[in-house]
């Protein structure tokens, strides 16, 4: 991981970089998001030529996709890391990803297929070299760093707007394909605006592999080599228990394009001001949220740190667990009121969506700029892929867990959610000094007062 940033201008607001990057990202969640709230509605539809498959098998499948989609950053980060560089994986991995969206707009089961192993590589490649970009605009010690992550994930949550609105509606009203379809013209868009601005706006971040130094290996105590220090160790071991409750908090909140998803389409009054809201709009209700929230948590983060009060990434993630049970319980309401009167009320899923998307904010933009803190440089990519091995295992056992509402019901799968998200938030929080002094510093941050120069989101976030 490289960084341009000089000294100087580390007080300036965030470098022009960030915002290709998150007009990157927009497009291509645009994709990803557009076709992820399709796929358990087309292979669940039976009457305008879907697959007409059971909930139990769609969402089965939903969660071998979605969790692919999150396994194979690890090789992307490592090949990114070792061999190419950052910035050839993501264009690498955008140009797959074009290919599965248009082979998904063909007839044919084999094809369709086909067309979701593109998108699963494809991600491989982009996903966490992206991300990694991002934590390599800044020095070490940049104070604005989890601001930038926020602001970044403000263009994952307007991508997905887009994504829902364009091609859900086109899903839903004119033909599943065409939805299909037009995720491949946003991914299209995302790889064209990266090539013509990368090389103006990102000086030499991403460009190369990442540095491998002659003295690499130190002895250690025994007198073995390793190709780690004890505090390096100690850093990779930090990210691999946070991940394991990263596990608990994306099992649950994938349920939005899964089960939340057609219980929302069977189960939900969307009925609104006459007019009947399409199913896959609803999930721009965590999107919108998230641009609306972001900024507040930005400024609550650089404002706790300018204080010398933040609060540490154990402890923002362990909220996010609990704001992710608090969501659930809103379910547990409306699976009620469904039960009894056969729709539930529309505010109970935006609710839901509301706490879901305070627990992200907490958690997830968090956790990316964790990640290319606090890893070893040299393995910073492929750490990245660690971190999206928990969203891997997550999407699938995500899956797996919708499949039984329709033996147990939605009720009790709600409300094994509330009570795991729950009880790893408090694990979490207990475990947190002692994971804050494993990272032996890598997480502390340097105070960047606000500038005249510095306006906007920008402010917001520095």
């Amino acid at each position: 991981m490289q960084s341009t940033v000089a000294a100087g201008e580390a007080r300036k607001g965030h470098p022009p970089g960030l915002y290709l990057l998150f007009a990157t990202e927009m497009w291509e969640r645009m994709s990803y998001y557009g076709m992820r709230g399709l796929l358990v509605l087309f292979l669940t539809d039976k009457v305008r030529g879907g697959f007409g498959w059971s909930t139990a098998d769609a969402l089965s499948l939903y969660g071998t996709y979605t969790g692919l989609v999150y396994l194979t950053p690890i090789v992307g980060g490592y090949i990114a890391d070792r061999y190419i560089g950052q910035r050839k994986a993501v264009l690498l991995g955008g140009v797959l990803m074009i290919i599965g969206h248009l082979l998904l707009a063909l007839p044919g089961a084999g094809i369709f297929y086909t067309g979701l192993g593109f998108l699963i590589v494809g991600n491989g490649f982009f996903k966490p070299n992206i991300s990694t970009m991002v934590g390599g605009l800044y020095p070490a010690g940049d104070g604005r760093r989890d601001g930038a992550f926020t602001i970044f994930y403000m263009g994952i949550n307007l991508g997905a707007v887009l994504g829902n609105f364009i091609c859900g509606t086109l899903g839903e009203r004119v033909g599943w394909h065409w939805g299909f379809g037009s995720a491949g013209v946003g991914m299209t868009l995302g790889v064209i605006i990266f090539l013509a601005l990368q090389n103006r706006m990102l000086g030499q971040v991403g460009l190369a592999p990442a540095p491998r130094p002659a003295a690499s290996v130190t002895a250690s105590a025994e007198g073995q080599k390793s190709g780690f220090s004890r505090e390096e160790w100690d850093r990779i071991i930090v990210i691999f228990i946070i991940a394991l409750f990263v596990v608990a908090f994306w099992t649950g909140f994938e349920q939005a394009g899964g089960l939340m998803n057609l219980y929302t389409d069977q189960k939900v009054d969307r009925s609104m001001f006459g007019w009947v809201v399409p199913t896959t709009w609803f999930q721009n209700f965590n999107s919108v949220f998230i641009v609306a929230l972001a900024p507040v948590f930005a400024m609550l983060w650089s404002g706790l740190a300018a204080r010398g009060k933040d609060l540490s990434i154990p402890v923002k993630m362990s909220l996010g667990l609990i704001f992710l049970s608090v969501g659930f319980a809103f379910m547990l309401g409306a699976s009620k009121e469904s039960a009894a009167d056969g729709k539930a009320a529309a505010w109970w899923v935006i609710m839901a969506y509301l706490f879901h998307t305070m627990g992200e904010l907490c958690l997830s933009p968090v956790g990316l700029s964790m990640v290319s803190k606090v890893a070893p440089m040299r393995v910073v990519s492929a750490m990245m892929g660690v971190w999206f091995l928990a969203n891997a295992a997550a999407n699938k056992l995500s899956g797996v867990l919708g499949g039984y509402s329709e033996k147990m019901g939605e009720f009790s799968v709600f409300l094994t959610i509330v009570v795991g998200a729950g009880l790893a938030g408090v694990i979490l929080l207990f475990l947190a000094p002692s994971l804050k002094r494993m990272m032996h510093g890598t997480d502390e941050v340097t105070p960047v007062p606000a500038s005249p120069q510095q306006g906007g989101a920008a402010q917001a976030a520095t």
